[in-house]
């Protein structure tokens, strides 16, 4: 009889690496893709600026029903990550096929749910593994793989419409930056999978144990309304922002810059989140980063220049990553037990949000009155929902100041 060894679990350092490249396929072009080829898709007439909302939407929709399926499908967590950021690569190659709209948002409803599935399965396995390496810390570092995906996929295509490419060619080259950014990814879980000789994680069972628990009671409904309109309020310059600048300039190596710029900061931001959130509380940094957040979401629909777009592009790129830091950590600390119900209802209002402002933005504009001004309108909204909850947050923080915060429970 033939004895078969278990291979040797891969280092901290490569499962943080694979955690980071997850994130940036499945978000950086699982999710996000479609905002740097947006306005490339309009040069070329494939596609008009209503469209892209819908399209939009469609992603934003199916990142809404991928994370609410997660927890139900019967994969363990490295099959959830491998199924999902395979499809992530395929439905962007997909995008090439020169269809209509419907068939577009369908591609971009199944990324938006492959999305999810990666982002949930990555958040279980990466961090847990991190956690039994001793390195936990780096749990935060693992999310600038988001930024640092958006910076990649926004980069890639103001190289290639730079050099004339077309948004056809570089919806295949996506595809293939996907396939290539995932392989190392999949071979660290392939190496976790034998090493854990079988013992694999589910999904599930992290909802079955949530289900046995009951969030403490107290007002949470505040701040899952502000985490709602985050998604309102970020959503509508993190989508038409290179839209925005290609009609200042048609030079798609001068508009391009925008999505780049946003990821970057994006990435940098969650760095310096853990500073910032070891000396204020929680609900301080919330209602800054809304304020700061309103201000780059309005400054486009007032003052149209090359200023005001790259402002936006830093102050809603360098808060939205934070907020998502400081709300998830804020509700946790009001949970008894596993937080993962509570987290879930914010992560859904999130959810709807972002799918309400591409929405919203497409109707303003095919309105014949507004349809020179729908966009603004749009934006104008955005701020205000999101300075209208950094008061309410601010307010929240005032009256709990002398309530010390509660040590953060980490879920693993």
């Amino acid at each position: 009889m033939t004895t078969i060894r278990a291979a040797a679990p891969p280092s901290a350092a490569a499962v943080f690496l694979a955690g980071t490249l997850s994130l940036a396929v499945a978000m950086g072009i699982g999710r996000f893709a479609f905002t740097p080829m947006l306005p490339l898709m309009v040069q070329e007439g494939q596609i008009d600026v209503p469209g892209g909302g819908w399209v939009a939407a469609a992603n934003y929709a199916g990142y809404l029903l991928g994370a609410l399926s997660a927890s139900r499908l019967r994969w363990g967590t490295t099959q959830l990550a491998t199924v999902a950021l395979l499809l992530t690569a395929g439905l962007a190659a997909a995008m090439a096929w020169p269809a209509s709209i419907g068939v577009w948002m369908g591609l971009r409803l199944v990324a938006g749910a492959a999305s999810a599935w990666a982002f949930v399965a990555t958040s279980v396995w990466c961090l847990g593994a991190l956690a039994r390496s001793g390195r936990a810390s780096w749990s935060s570092g693992v999310y600038s793989g988001v930024g640092f995906g958006i910076a990649a996929a926004g980069g890639w295509c103001l190289a290639g419409a730079a050099r004339g490419v077309s948004p056809e060619m570089l919806w295949l080259q996506l595809g293939l930056l996907s396939l290539l950014l995932a392989l190392p990814v999949l071979y660290v879980l392939w190496r976790m999978k034998h090493a854990s000789a079988g013992s694999t994680v589910r999904v599930a069972a992290v909802a079955a144990a949530a289900a046995t628990t009951s969030p403490a009671a107290g007002n949470t409904l505040g701040l899952v309304v502000c985490y709602g309109t985050l998604g309102f309020g970020y959503i509508l310059p993190a989508t038409f922002l290179p839209v925005l600048a290609r009609s200042l300039v048609n030079d798609p190596r001068v508009f391009g810059l925008a999505w780049p710029a946003f990821g970057l900061t994006a990435a940098a931001s969650t760095f310096f989140a853990g500073w910032w959130l070891r000396r204020a509380s929680r609900l301080q940094v919330w209602a800054v980063s809304h304020a700061l957040m309103g201000v780059g979401a309005v400054l486009p629909s007032l003052w149209l220049n090359g200023w005001t777009i790259g402002l936006s592009a830093f102050l809603v790129g360098g808060t939205f990553m934070i907020v998502t830091l400081a709300g998830v950590q804020e509700i946790r600390s009001r949970a008894v037990g596993n937080p993962t119900r509570l987290v879930a209802r914010m992560t859904t209002a999130f959810a709807l949000g972002q799918i309400a402002g591409p929405v919203c933005s497409s109707l303003l504009v095919v309105l014949p009155a507004l349809a020179k001004s729908g966009l603004d309108i749009a934006l104008q909204i955005a701020a205000a929902s999101l300075w209208l909850t950094a008061c309410w947050l601010a307010w929240q923080a005032r009256r709990l100041r002398l309530t010390p915060p509660k040590e953060i429970v980490h879920v693993h």
